[in-house]
């Protein structure tokens, strides 16, 4: 096991990693010219993970405001890339739904992901990279068990 220390080094590691990445992304998706900031390409990306998603959980997926989310949504569909429409479920809330319009730039964007995610993992072997994988799922599945709310107390 791990020390204290080694721990607490491998916080800082993988912090300024995540920093790093997304720096390297917005500065590619900045210079890349395809009409989007790169907050709005980070939700048309989380959008598209999400498929079908309340305006809710894009934000909470991104780890922004609502605000800041709506201001996205909002310069998103007026370029005709996303729609609203009214949740069943809850007549308060909007889901946002990718539109065929968006598909080409969603393409673009993958794109430029993985160009800053081959630089990222240049000198890294293939078994690295599933491995790197395994252990980030694993790390972030412990994160997110932890944040749960302790489902035993409702029995």
């Amino acid at each position: 096991m791990a020390t204290r220390y080694e721990l607490h080094d491998l916080g800082f590691l993988l912090t300024d990693s995540a920093r790093l990445l997304r720096t390297a992304f917005e500065r590619r998706i900045g210079e890349a010219g395809l009409g989007v900031t790169p907050g709005e390409a980070r939700t048309l990306l989380n959008i598209h993970a999400l498929k079908d998603a309340r305006q809710l959980d894009i934000a909470a997926r991104m780890g922004v405001e609502p605000m800041t989310v709506c201001s996205f949504l909002d310069k998103l569909q007026t370029q005709g890339l996303i729609e609203r429409h009214p949740d069943p479920a809850d007549r308060r809330a909007k889901r946002v739904t990718l539109t065929d319009a968006s598909e080409p730039l969603i393409a673009k964007l993958k794109l430029e992901i993985a160009d800053v995610l081959t630089d990222a993992c240049t000198g890294l072997g293939e078994e690295d990279v599933d491995r790197l994988r395994h252990v980030l799922t694993t790390l972030s599945m412990n994160l997110q068990a932890a944040a749960a709310p302790d489902q035993a107390d409702l029995s």
